[in-house]
């Protein structure tokens, strides 16, 4: 797992995250402090994670890092459904992340359940 960049589930975090910044720029300015800053940190935290646990020698380690990663994924998902909730007219965009999300989440799961 030391070439993480190979790895598909850090290719969709990474894609992810960066889909995520360029989306933010289309919301209300005043959100670019709230949601938006939010948003960013946990999206880019899930590819980080994914990377930093493959730097660690045992399982057990990189098993953290891939469980931080997943929860990242999560608060992406609800930072999403919250962003639908309050510009219904972000849904379409959003829903499409959401979907990504979901699939990351079961990839992570996967990955963690084979360092077990």
């Amino acid at each position: 797992m030391k070439d993480f960049k190979r790895l598909i589930v850090w290719q969709k975090g990474f894609r992810l995250a960066i889909d995520c910044h360029k989306h933010c720029r289309k919301l209300p300015a005043k959100e670019r402090y709230e949601l938006c800053s939010q948003l960013r940190r946990a999206a880019f935290s899930i590819p980080l994670n994914i990377a930093e646990g493959s730097a660690k020698a045992t399982n057990a380690h990189k098993k953290i890092f891939l469980d931080n990663a997943l929860g990242s994924s999560y608060e992406v998902e609800t930072i999403l459904l919250a962003i639908i909730e309050i510009y219904p007219n972000e849904k379409a965009q959003c829903e499409i992340f959401i979907d990504i999300c979901i699939e990351i989440q079961k990839m992570l799961t996967a990955l963690i359940s084979k360092l077990v």
